[in-house]
């Protein structure tokens, strides 16, 4: 239920300090599950995926975490031609919006005689959150996956929420 808070409202300052502090507490305690979770997963790595995924989304991935590839044929082989031509014009528009958005590295020697200079490389993997629920995000991929793609990233790597096992 929305809170709606007056200013001109007696005890707008107790209703308002109140408010912020159960949202602190809220705060607070996502905080250290997610912390825990991530701790989990540095330990236990993919067993520690599998147990989240099958207690948050019901799902059973004991068999694998990577979509098979016949699977991701048949989801675009079932997509409208129209929507993939439309998704492959936003594809080149995102990348050549990044590749000129590139940083160039540089060196010079300065008036002592020293080399200084920044060098971008890649790092060596990404990881993408695609958000899922009533609608699918097909944007999400594209302005998240090839940014990466375009900086040289070797490995790019997308998660989806899968409840009940709905991907």
């Amino acid at each position: 239920m929305p809170l709606r808070l007056s200013l001109n409202a007696p005890g707008f300052s107790e209703d308002f300090d109140a408010f912020i502090e159960r949202r602190r507490d809220v705060a607070e305690d996502v905080s250290g599950i997610v912390s825990d979770i991530i701790a989990d997963v540095r330990t236990r790595g993919d067993a520690a995926v599998i147990d989240y995924t099958s207690r948050f989304d019901r799902l059973d991935v004991s068999g694998g975490l990577r979509l098979d590839s016949a699977l991701i044929e048949a989801a675009r082989d079932a997509c409208p031609q129209d929507q993939i031509e439309a998704l492959e014009i936003a594809a080149t528009r995102i990348r050549a919006f990044h590749e000129r958005q590139k940083p160039d590295g540089f060196s010079f020697t300065d008036a002592d005689g020293v080399r200084l200079g920044a060098r971008w490389t890649p790092v060596s993997a990404a990881g993408i959150y695609v958000p899922g629920g009533t609608a699918a995000y097909p944007s999400s991929v594209l302005m998240n996956a090839i940014p990466a793609m375009v900086a040289g990233v070797p490995r790019v790597v997308m998660a989806v929420p899968t409840p009940d096992g709905d991907t």
